[in-house]
């Protein structure tokens, strides 16, 4: 069983750009398709658990069911995942012949997730349980932060966040960073001299001495898909594309209930599109749809809004200019989202990050709109994500379960190293 029942709740030692890396190539699946091959028990205890997550009240027998794994297998297993804390037995289910079978659940308390969101304009940090409550969540809204500035605000909060949360830091499998890529060279409205120190800066070797667990690192809206597979809306859209409307624009895509990265792993890469309906010749799709961009132009037309938060309780006379970025978001991402729906084809377009829900709401209802009026083979629906406001910290929380207790194609093909 190695790495889950050896060394679950152990401390390790923090993972090198290089191990996180690797760590991001593993393949999110949602199969719950066991194996017997000799060697593969880490794979089995995951498939198991993951089981037991997706339907509270299961029963050994539902779970042999689903996985094709034996009875003796399965007893095994669950034994050994109550043994660990990670389940509980609900009471025995009743109705039918026989003795009632036990019903087994996650044990929310058996394992911790922290995760932290590093963007342009804030830092997030939020702890999450295994059942997939988010326990505690604490925001600053911080232009541009620097490294120095991630490191104040990750040991001023986490002492605080843990404690409320109820967190035992014994159970707290491992951290998840969500930022994203390229965060020291693209360029942002505003965006300070000296930003770009980020390009050379490892998230491990920085957060290290602040976080005495496994460090695992991701692009945001790859995190922010991640989360919406997991504790989403996947079982009913199995296949997705993820905006991420945040400082700048993300995408991230999901097929089958997989994460697919591409062969650079810079799938996904939606705010970098050409945007050539703008007024600028060079323009990129983020230049137009992005948090930043709508802030730059309310504050061009005299609207100086402190934040985020603020762009929920808007003053009368900023309507238009809303409006205006709304109606040019919807006409900058048409193309891109005829390119998903014709090439991809996915069950639907999932828009998250930092809007408010009705600025999410309007351009998810326009953007339908725009698709229905072109003459295409398909249409994906295009809808709110699931987690729209914390997606990333939440994603990211979600990526120490995948490398350590949730199932992935890549820990079956490992089992055997």
């Amino acid at each position: 069983m190695g790495g889950v029942t050896e060394t679950l709740f152990t401390r390790a030692d923090t993972i090198d750009p290089a191990a996180a890396a690797d760590s991001r190539d593993a393949r999110l699946s949602r199969s719950l398709s066991g194996t017997n091959l000799a060697r593969a028990g880490d794979y089995n205890l995951r498939t198991v658990l993951q089981a037991i997550r997706l339907a509270p009240g299961t029963t050994r027998v539902d779970i042999a069911r689903q996985t094709g794994l034996t009875a003796a297998t399965i007893a095994n297993i669950t034994g050994r995942l109550a043994d660990l804390g990670l389940v509980r037995v609900m009471g025995r289910k009743l109705g039918g012949r026989g003795q009632p079978a036990l019903q087994l659940s996650i044990e929310p308390d058996g394992a911790f997730g922290i995760g932290v969101n590093i963007d342009r304009d804030h830092l997030t940090l939020v702890t999450l349980d295994l059942a997939g409550t988010v326990r505690s969540r604490v925001s600053r809204e911080i232009a541009f932060a620097l490294p120095a500035d991630v490191v104040a605000f990750v040991r001023e909060e986490l002492d605080g966040a843990l404690a409320a949360g109820q967190v035992d830091r014994a159970r707290v499998v491992g951290v998840g960073v969500a930022l994203p890529d390229d965060l020291g060279r693209i360029a942002i409205p505003h965006r300070p001299q000296g930003y770009g120190i980020w390009t050379d800066t490892s998230i491990p070797q920085l957060l290290g001495p602040q976080l005495p667990w496994p460090i695992h690192c991701d692009n945001d809206a790859a995190a922010a898909a991640l989360g919406e597979a997991e504790y989403g809306t996947a079982f009913d859209n199995p296949s997705f594309f993820y905006l991420l409307i945040s400082a700048g624009l993300g995408g991230g895509l999901v097929i089958d209930r997989s994460f697919h990265r591409g062969a650079s792993n810079r799938s996904g890469e939606i705010g970098l599109m050409p945007d050539p309906g703008a007024a600028r010749p060079d323009a990129r799709v983020q230049d137009t749809v992005s948090v930043s961009a709508l802030l730059d132009r309310l504050a061009t037309a005299g609207h100086r809004i402190p934040g985020v938060a603020a762009l929920g309780d808007l003053p009368e006379a900023a309507d238009a200019v809303v409006t205006a970025w709304v109606q040019d978001s919807i006409r900058a991402l048409t193309t891109p989202m005829v390119a998903v729906s014709c090439l991809l084809d996915p069950d639907a377009v999932l828009i998250g990050g930092r809007l408010p829900m009705p600025l999410i709401a309007r351009l998810a209802d326009g953007l339908t709109q725009a698709l229905a009026a072109t003459n295409l083979p398909t249409r994906a629906p295009i809808m709110p994500s699931t987690m729209a406001q914390d997606a990333p910290a939440i994603g990211a929380a979600i990526l120490p379960f995948l490398d350590r207790l949730l199932p992935s194609d890549a820990i079956l093909i490992q089992a055997g190293r």
